[in-house]
This record gives C-alpha cells, sequence and structure tokens, in this order.
C-alpha cells in the first residue's frame, strides 16, 4: 500500500475485503471494524461523506470511497487505485469516460440517453439523463451530493465540448433513500449561478423514430424511461400487421412503436388516466391515431374480462408493469403479481401468438422471472418460444461484479 496516504482509514472485516476484491464497491456498516484517524477519533465522529480509504486486517490498501455514517452502507468506494487523487481532474475524466462509452455504443440516440448510471459510471447514487436541451437529475449518496455542483459544472463543460448547449439541469431528489443519507428531499431547477434562466421543464426527444414530450419536472423517475428503448424497436419489428394490446402503457412508448412498426391496429391501456391521456396526445404527435385506441382500466382486471369474452382479439400482448417489487420482503407477492399478468396474457393470445414481457425490479432475478413465465405457461396449457432475451439498453450499463447494476428482464416470446 502507498506510504503517507492524506485519507483516513478504515479496517475492513476478512468478509468486506473478499466482496471487495471480488470487484463490489459497497462497504456495509458490519464490515467495518474500527477507523484509524491521527487524531484517534472514534468511528461514530469521522466526517460525514468525506473521503476514507478502506484497508484489509494485514493492511492492504482495497479503495477510496465516501463515507456514510447514516446508512447501511458505510463505504462507497470511487477507486481502487492508490495513485488516483480525487481532484478536479479525477472527476472530469470519469464524465468524459462516461459520455465517450457513450458516443461509442449508441452514437445516434445521444439526445435521449442517461449520461451516468451511479456506481456503473464511477459516480455513487448519482442519475443524470439528458433529454435534448434538458438534464435531469438525482442523487442519493452523501458524499456525491457535497460534490455535486463541481460535477454538474464538469459535466455541463465536457458536454460544451462536444457541441451540446444544456439550458438547464433539474434535480429531481424526492426519493425517501435519500433520507437514509441524512439528506432532504426536494426537486426544482438546479441554479448554475450563470444568470440565465432555464425556462419551461418541457421539451421535445425524438426515440427510435418516434417524437415524445417530456417534463422533467413531472413526469415519471427523471422524466421518461429511457431504459426499454431497444426492447420497444424489438416490438416495433415483431408488431407489422398485427392487433397489439399494450398493457402498462404509461406514456404510450411500446404502443407507440408498434403502431410505428405497422400494427395493424393498438390498443394502450393504463390505470392512470393521466397517463392514458399523455399516451394519446403522444399519438396525435406522430399522426398515430387512425390505428390507436386507448383505454384507462386495471390491467388485473380488464385482462380477464377479455377472456371471459372466449375470443383471442390480439396477436401481441405487451406487459411492462411498473416494479411490483423493490425489496427482498416483498417478491414472493410481487412473483404472484407478475404469474397472473402473465398467464392471463398467454390464455388471452391463439396459438402462434406473440408476448412481450418484463419486470423492473432488481429484486425478481432473472432466474425467479423465467421460473414464474415457466410456471404461467404450464398452468396456461401453453408452451413458449423463446425468440429473444434482452436487458436495459447501454446507456444503463451493467457491472458485471455489480448485481445491482442489472435489473431489467424483457422476453420476447410465442405462444405455440
Amino acid at each position: 500500500m502507498k506510504q503517507n496516504r492524506p485519507y483516513p482509514r478504515l479496517i475492513i472485516t476478512k468478509k468486506g475485503t473478499a466482496w471487495v476484491q471480488n470487484g463490489h464497491p459497497w462497504i456495509y456498516e458490519g464490515e467495518v471494524l474500527r477507523a484509524e484517524t491521527a487524531e484517534g477519533i472514534p468511528l461514530s465522529d469521522l466526517e460525514n461523506g468525506a473521503l476514507y480509504d478502506a484497508v484489509s486486517e494485514n493492511g492492504r490498501y482495497l479503495g477510496t470511497g465516501f463515507l456514510s455514517l447514516n446508512s447501511k452502507i458505510r463505504l462507497r468506494l470511487i477507486s481502487t487505485n492508490a495513485n488516483d487523487r480525487f481532484d478536479e481532474a479525477f472527476f472530469r475524466r470519469r464524465i468524459r469516460y462516461a459520455l465517450d462509452y457513450r458516443k461509442a455504443v449508441m452514437p445516434e440516440d445521444l439526445s435521449a440517453c442517461r449520461l451516468i448510471y451511479g456506481e456503473s459510471d464511477g459516480f455513487p447514487g448519482l442519475t443524470v439523463d439528458r433529454f435534448n436541451d434538458l438534464l435531469s437529475a438525482e442523487v442519493l449518496s452523501l458524499g456525491t451530493d457535497l460534490r455535486k455542483d463541481m460535477i454538474y459544472r464538469l459535466l455541463r463543460e465536457e458536454l460544451e465540448k462536444d457541441g451540446v448547449r444544456i439550458r438547464g439541469l433539474y434535480e429531481r431528489n424526492e426519493s425517501s433513500i435519500r433520507t437514509l443519507e441524512g439528506l432532504d428531499t426536494y426537486k426544482g431547477w438546479y441554479d448554475f449561478q450563470d444568470g440565465k434562466e432555464p425556462g419551461s421543464p418541457v421539451t421535445e426527444i425524438m426515440e427510435n423514430g418516434i417524437c415524445y414530450e417530456v417534463d422533467v419536472e413531472n413526469g415519471q423517475k427523471t422524466g421518461f424511461f429511457l431504459d426499454q428503448k431497444y426492447n420497444r424497436l424489438a416490438v416495433a419489428k415483431l408488431a407489422k400487421g398485427k392487433k397489439v394490446l399494450d398493457c402498462f402503457t404509461h406514456t404510450g412508448s411500446f404502443a407507440l412503436n408498434a403502431a410505428h412498426g405497422g400494427a395493424s391496429h393498438v390498443t394502450a391501456v393504463d390505470i392512470s388516466e393521466t397517463a392514458v391521456e399523455m399516451a394519446r396526445k403522444n399519438a396525435e404527435r406522430n399522426g398515430l391515431t387512425e390505428r390507436m385506441d386507448f383505454i384507462c382500466a386495471d390491467v388485473f382486471d380488464l385482462l380477464p374480462e377479455l377472456m371471459a369474452k372466449g375470443q383471442h382479439p390480439y396477436d401481441l400482448i405487451i406487459l411492462d408493469p411498473p416494479a411490483f417489487t423493490k425489496s427482498r420482503k416483498t417478491v414472493k407477492n410481487a412473483e404472484r403479481g407478475y404469474k397472473e399478468i402473465n398467464l392471463r396474457a398467454m390464455q388471452l393470445l391463439p396459438r402462434g401468438g406473440f408476448l412481450a414481457t418484463a419486470s423492473c425490479s432488481h429484486f425478481m432475478s432473472h432466474e425467479l422471472f423465467e421460473k414464474m413465465l415457466k410456471q404461467a405457461a404450464k398452468d396456461a396449457g401453453v408452451t413458449l418460444k423463446q425468440i429473444e432475451v434482452r436487458q436495459q439498453a447501454p446507456d444503463h450499463p451493467i457491472l458485471m461484479t455489480v448485481p445491482e447494476t442489472d435489473y431489467l428482464k424483457f422476453y420476447l416470446l410465442q405462444v405455440v
């Protein structure tokens, strides 16, 4: 380990050491044995949000990260390189890495794109989405929050180097996770201190040839779900000439892609009248209303009602529900919910029909989701032919050593 480092040290258990050496950047409170500081400060009195070195019991350097005294995740590592200096140049490099990665993997889609995806890009707890000329951000880590002024400024500067002019950044810091870090919850425009007014929180984006209005102030999460971008395109290719039912349509994105892809007719369903109206407006914006209709209904009620009619009115059914579980404690209940809608959809489809089905919950693992699909197919008396299995778009990169970055499951199946 490099000597005379400027950061105080946290001594980590053997279990925590193995965890970090296997590539995970989080060190939990139970894995911190003690702190070693020049002043001999007890662990409870350390500087919250400051940088600390993680060191094994035998003195081996493991990494440096942000301390959080309020969270079960006691230290979030931002580097395992003992030669790194955590100055402005370090964070500028991180931002440039993130932007260049996206320019490489999705060069045609940078105007509607997740620019920073938390730990996957080396920014613990930070999400930044770009929607045309607006940025939308969320910070869930104290250490990152303390440095956000620098990070936001550097991000804007690096975007300007790429010829991208941003008129404003809207903060969506509303999650209760922030309270676990001792942070306030709020939303509003970030003040760049440049005297410029961002103007309207509404902008337009183009995705897969479809135009959407995005409201970064009132839209879901950071304004619009970008992670299904290429899954929607896969559905569009499959939808040509088919009658399509899009459940949990929200902004109508899957339904619009299906219609744009040449579906003969698309029915978009959501329990929220606001969502249905938004989907309808997006259809009008794109000139697709002639082949679409919209229903405000609970999918859990609608699918059995359609089944009771004893017909097979759709060739393709899309199931993209909100997360049914956000913790391990409720996974079983979530599994039942996923099974019910998938079972009903399989029964409603004719032989040879198609099913696009998704889960956006990390806790609903790939293995558990597949098990649910197989059981639903068995109970429905059908066989599933797997066409394609997909995940989130590459602007939400998955770190193979960090399971939490892998959350989206998306299956294209044929019922036979």
